[in-house]
């Protein structure tokens, strides 16, 4: 088991991935903000879906992921169509125009990682990939699965004061 130390190191580590994450989205187009990029790449990704799916899957609430959708929708990158299920209901799918914003996205995230890596090798490339999938599956599905906090430790050995 990794010391304490390093952890705290990890955890230092993990919160700076927001200043990538950051420049990450300054590369998004004016007119397709965080969200609504969120939207189109799940949409690609797991193709048709109900609104409340997208929402789980976003891990916002449902009022959060209208605004996204109605966003999108405006822009015609998706339709909402009604669900042959459920007509109370709308499925979500991308339009030949949210096709295309997604490959613009696509190209342009590709285009910043190939830059910021370029002294990276192909190997450490994949071993982030690598790392980074196990991490996240070290966590589990995080929109369904409660935080647990930790039981209130007893004083260990290493945090007493000389």
């Amino acid at each position: 088991m990794a010391e304490r130390a390093q952890y705290e190191e990890l955890a230092r580590q993990l919160s700076a991935v927001g200043a990538v994450k950051r420049d990450m989205g300054r590369i998004l187009p004016p007119d397709c903000p965080a969200g609504s990029a969120a939207v189109l790449t799940l949409l690609g990704r797991h193709g048709d879906m109900r609104m409340s799916k997208l929402a789980e899957l976003l891990a916002v609430d449902l009022s959060v992921t209208s605004r996204h959708v109605a966003h999108v929708a405006a822009r015609g990158w998706i339709d909402r169509l009604p669900d042959p299920a459920d007509k109370r209901s709308r499925i979500l799918r991308l339009t030949p125009a949210g096709l295309d914003r997604l490959d613009d996205l696509s190209r342009r995230t590709t285009h910043l990682l190939t830059e910021r890596l370029s002294d990276w090798t192909d190997d450490e490339v994949g071993q982030l990939i690598r790392l980074m999938t196990r991490l996240r599956d070290s966590f589990g599905d995080c929109r369904s699965t409660p935080v647990r906090l930790p039981e209130p430790m007893a004083e260990q050995p290493w945090s007493k004061t000389p």
